[in-house]
C-alpha cells in the first residue's frame, strides 16, 4: 500500500539546512547537560594606541627621465652602424654613419681654397703697405676669405649631419635599420631612453590638494615586483585641475639606478598625508547595524556590545575615535555567533 505523503530528498535537505542555520545562530542555547548558556569560541585583539599613517593612493604611469626616437636629418644611405640592440651609450656617442664621401671632399676642397685665399690676402696686404696695390683689392680679398670660411662652416655642418650621435646618455632600443638602408628624415633608427630616473604622473582629487606639496615623499609599487616598493619625491604639482574629474596631476621622480622600472609600467602610488597617534583596531571587529558601528568588548569572558565612532580607514585597520579605550579586548573573529551579554571562550589567549 503506497503512502499518501512522500518526503522528497530536496525537502529533507531544506529542513536540515534550516536546522543548521538555527543552531549556528543560537549561541546561548541551553545545554542538555548544563543549566547555563554555552560559551561561544572567539578570537580577540587588544585596542592599542599606535602610529596610523593617513595616505592617498593613486595609479600612475612610469615615464623615462628623457626619451627620444633617433632619426636622420638628411636622406642618405647607411655606411656603418656603431651600436647593437639594447646598448647603453654615453652622450655624444656615434650611432650611425651615413655616406659622406661627397661632403668630405667638399670640405677638403674648401680648406684648400681658404689656404690659397689667405696667402693671396697676405701678399696683397704686403703690397698695400708699399702702396703697390689699392685698398679696394685688399678688401675684396678679405671678403673672399670670409666667404670661403662661411662655406666651410656650412659644408662642415652638412658633414656632421651625416653622423647620428646620442643626444644624451641612456639605453638604446631595438635597431630598425641595417647597413645599406636608405634613411629619410622622420624614419626611426632606434629609441633612446634615460631611465636612471623614472618619472611617474598620477592624479589626486581636489579634496586632497592641500595635503600634497613639492618634496613630499611617495612610495610606488608594481605588479612586476610583488611585495617591493620604490621611494621617490614629488617634483611638480600641475597648475590646473581637470574640470571634469576635479583632480590635479602630480609628478614624482623615483631613483632607478638598477634600471628595474621601465617606461610604461603601471605603478600604484601612495602619498603619506600625515601620521596620527590614535587608537587602532582590526577592521573585521566592526559589526555594522544600519548607519552605526558596534564592537563586542570582552569583560570577564562576557561579550558586551559597544557602539564606536570610527575615523580613517586603511586596508585591514580602522581608527577608533570614541567608544573604546586602550587595552580593551575586542572580538575580531566569531562576531556573527555572539550576542550582547553572552559568554565567550577566547581561543587566542
Amino acid at each position: 500500500m503506497s503512502s499518501r505523503f512522500s518526503l522528497s530528498p530536496l525537502l529533507i535537505g531544506v529542513v536540515l539546512l534550516a536546522g543548521i542555520v538555527v543552531y549556528l545562530n543560537m549561541p546561548e542555547e541551553q545545554s542538555a547537560n548544563k543549566g547555563g548558556p554555552r560559551a561561544t569560541p572567539v578570537n580577540t585583539a587588544m585596542v592599542s594606541s599606535q602610529a596610523f599613517p593617513i595616505t592617498i593612493e593613486s595609479l600612475g604611469t612610469a615615464i623615462a627621465n628623457e626619451s627620444v626616437n633617433i632619426t636622420a636629418q638628411v636622406t642618405d644611405t647607411v655606411k656603418a652602424l656603431h651600436f647593437e640592440d639594447g646598448d647603453e651609450v654615453k652622450k655624444g656617442a656615434l650611432l650611425v654613419q651615413l655616406n659622406n664621401t661627397e661632403e668630405r671632399a667638399r670640405v677638403e676642397e674648401l680648406k684648400a681654397n681658404i689656404e690659397e685665399a689667405k696667402r693671396q690676402f697676405t701678399r696683397i696686404a704686403d703690397l698695400r703697405q708699399s702702396n703697390a696695390t689699392s685698398e679696394q683689392l685688399l678688401d675684396e680679398q678679405q671678403a673672399r676669405v670670409k666667404a670661403l670660411e662661411a662655406q666651410l662652416d656650412i659644408a662642415q655642418a652638412q658633414l656632421n649631419d651625416l653622423q647620428i650621435r646620442a643626444p644624451f646618455s641612456g639605453l638604446l632600443g631595438n635597431r630598425e635599420i641595417s647597413v645599406g638602408s636608405l634613411v629619410q628624415p622622420g624614419n626611426t633608427i632606434t629609441s633612446l631612453d634615460d631611465i636612471s630616473v623614472i618619472k611617474v604622473d598620477f592624479s589626486v582629487s581636489e579634496n586632497h590638494l592641500a595635503s600634497v606639496a613639492k618634496g613630499q615623499t611617495i612610495t610606488a609599487s608594481s605588479v612586476a615586483y610583488p611585495g617591493e616598493s620604490f621611494s621617490g619625491k614629488i617634483t611638480n604639482i600641475d597648475t590646473r585641475l581637470d574640470p571634469i574629474s576635479r583632480s590635479i596631476r602630480v609628478r614624482a621622480t623615483l631613483d632607478n639606478q638598477d634600471k628595474r622600472l621601465r617606461p610604461g609600467m603601471l605603478l600604484t602610488v601612495v602619498v603619506k598625508k600625515r601620521v596620527l597617534n590614535t587608537l587602532v583596531l582590526p577592521e573585521k571587529a566592526l559589526v555594522p547595524v544600519q548607519d552605526k558601528q558596534f564592537v563586542y568588548v570582552v569583560k570577564d569572558d562576557v561579550a558586551h556590545q559597544t557602539e564606536v565612532e570610527i575615523g580613517e580607514r586603511r586596508p585591514g585597520l580602522v581608527q577608533i575615535v570614541s567608544g573604546l579605550s586602550a587595552g580593551d579586548e575586542v572580538i575580531t573573529e566569531g562576531t556573527l555567533r555572539v550576542r550582547d551579554q553572552s559568554p565567550v571562550n577566547v581561543l587566542n589567549r
